[in-house]
C-alpha cells in the first residue's frame, strides 16, 4: 500500500465527519418545519431508500438471530438520532456532539484493561465541566439539553455494540439498510401524527430534508466504509474522535454558533481524551495488578 492510499483514505474520514455534523446543522435548520420527530424521519426515509437501492438486502433466508441484530441496531439508531436532534434543538451543535462522545468515550475506558484510561475520562469529565461552566449572560448551559446529549452518547454505545453484532450477521451494508428502513417505520407514526403536511410540501423543506438524509447518514456511512478497507482500525478511530471539533466548526460556520473561549476549550479537552482512549485501548495490553 502507497502511502497516498492512507492519507486519502484519512481525508475520507474528515469529509465523512464535516458531512455529518453539516447534515446536523441542517436539520436543526428543519425543526422549525417538521420537529425534531418529522427532521428524524426525513433522515431514516432518504437513507433507507438510498441504502436499499445500494445494497439491495434480501430478507429471505435470515434468521431469529440476524432479526434480533438487525432490530438492536434499530433501536440504538432511533433513540441516538432523536436524543441527539432534542439534544441540538436546545443546546449548540458543537456541545452536543461533544457530550454524545463520551458514550463511546466511556466505552473504550470501561472495557480497558489498562488504569491510564480513567485519566482520559477524567480529563473528559475536565472538558464537559468547562462546558456547562456559568457565564455571563446565562451561556449555553441547559439541563435537557445536556441530559438528551448524554442520552444520545450511551445510545450511541449501544450502537457500537450492536454494529460489531450486525456486521456479523450481514454482509456489507445489508444490516445498516435494514435497520435504518425499520428505524424509519417506527418513527413514521409519530411523525405523521406531528407534522402539518401543508409545511412539508415546499421545495426549500423537502430540498433540506432530503439533504440531511444524505449528508447525514448516507455519505458518511459509505465514504468511512471504504476508508476502512484502507486504514488500520486505529487510525480510523482516532480520526472519528474528531467529530467534537467539526461539530463546533459547523456551528460556527452554518448556524453562526458561538460557545466561548471556554467551550472551545471543553471541545479539545474531550478530543483529546476521547483520542487518549482510542489510543490506549488499542495498545498492548497490561493487566490490571
Amino acid at each position: 500500500m502507497t502511502t497516498r492510499a492512507p492519507v486519502g483514505a484519512a481525508l475520507l474520514v474528515v469529509v465523512a465527519a464535516i458531512s455529518q455534523e453539516v447534515g446536523a446543522a441542517l436539520a436543526v435548520g428543519l425543526f422549525a418545519a417538521v420537529g425534531t420527530v418529522g427532521a428524524l424521519f426525513a433522515r431514516f426515509a432518504v437513507a433507507g431508500v438510498v441504502l436499499c437501492t445500494a445494497a439491495r438486502p434480501s430478507v429471505r433466508g435470515l434468521t431469529r438471530r440476524a432479526w434480533g441484530s438487525a432490530g438492536a441496531l434499530a433501536a440504538a439508531l432511533a433513540v441516538m438520532n432523536f436524543c441527539f436532534y432534542l439534544a441540538i434543538a436546545r443546546i449548540p451543535l458543537g456541545i452536543a456532539v461533544t457530550i454524545e462522545a463520551l458514550g463511546p468515550l466511556a466505552l473504550s475506558v470501561v472495557t480497558s484493561t489498562r488504569r491510564v484510561a480513567w485519566l482520559w475520562a477524567v480529563l473528559a469529565l475536565a472538558g464537559v465541566a468547562l462546558l456547562g461552566w456559568p457565564r455571563e449572560g446565562g451561556g449555553h448551559f441547559d439541563p435537557a439539553g445536556f441530559a438528551f446529549a448524554a442520552a444520545a452518547g450511551i445510545a450511541w454505545a449501544g450502537y457500537i455494540l450492536a454494529s460489531a453484532r450486525t456486521a456479523a450477521e450481514f454482509r456489507r451494508l445489508d444490516g445498516l439498510a435494514i435497520a435504518t428502513v425499520a428505524g424509519a417505520l417506527v418513527v413514521a407514526p409519530f411523525a405523521i401524527a406531528s407534522v402539518d403536511v401543508a409545511d412539508v410540501l415546499h421545495w426549500h423543506v423537502l430540498g433540506v430534508a432530503v439533504a440531511v438524509g444524505l449528508m447525514s447518514s448516507v455519505i458518511p456511512y459509505s465514504l468511512e466504509l471504504i476508508s476502512l478497507r484502507r486504514l488500520a482500525p486505529a487510525v480510523f478511530a482516532v480520526l472519528t474522535c474528531l467529530s467534537p471539533v467539526v461539530a463546533a466548526l459547523a456551528g460556527l460556520v452554518v448556524l453562526g454558533q458561538q460557545i466561548g473561549v471556554l467551550g472551545y476549550l471543553g471541545v479539545v479537552l474531550v478530543t483529546v481524551a476521547s483520542i487518549g482512549a482510542v489510543r490506549t485501548a488499542h495498545a498492548p495490553t497490561e493487566p490490571l495488578g
